[in-house]
């Protein structure tokens, strides 16, 4: 997953700031995730656990504004002044990308704070393995937008903007 992660921020970082910043929040929700776990990405920590999965939480919700009131909304005014498709993609694909925002705020409100992250223990590693599948299917329709929405005119946005 960070493989993937790393790939698409060498394909579009630095393309657009907003993108940029955005990936390597990516980046650090999948960090963060990994520190629940203590998988093998994940930094070694003595922090406890409910200071982890509040942590990730924290992230992953900042993460899934930042891509429906920044990202998401960039994307679509690119694509409305290049018209060439694009809005079609993204709207077969801001629906799925929907079902994967209500699991992660489901997860978020089920783990909002350190009693509940302790009445939850038992459920916490299946639910943080269905939001690490939701954030890879995530991460596939949001790098297919990126592409068809931004990387695609990125010539023509980078010759138009003033910078």
């Amino acid at each position: 997953m960070l493989e993937k992660c790393t790939n698409a921020k060498e394909l579009w970082g630095g393309v657009h700031d907003l993108i940029d910043r955005w990936l390597n929040e990516r980046r650090e929700v999948i960090v963060r995730m990994f520190a629940i776990k203590g998988l093998p990405d994940s930094k070694k920590t003595d922090e406890p656990i409910e200071r982890r999965v509040e942590s990730f939480c924290e992230i992953l919700v900042d993460y899934i504004s930042a891509g429906h009131f920044e990202i998401y909304e960039q994307l679509m005014r690119e694509a409305r002044e290049f018209e060439d498709g694009g809005i079609e993609l993204a709207e077969a694909l801001f629906p799925r990308i929907q079902v994967t925002t209500e699991l992660m705020l489901d997860f978020n409100d089920t783990y909002s704070g350190a009693e509940e992250v302790r009445a939850h223990l038992d459920t916490l590693e299946s639910d943080v393995s269905q939001v690490a599948e939701a954030l890879e299917e995530r991460f596939e329709l949001e790098d297919q937008l990126i592409q068809a929405l931004h990387e695609v005119h990125r010539d023509k946005v980078l010759t138009t903007s003033p910078e």
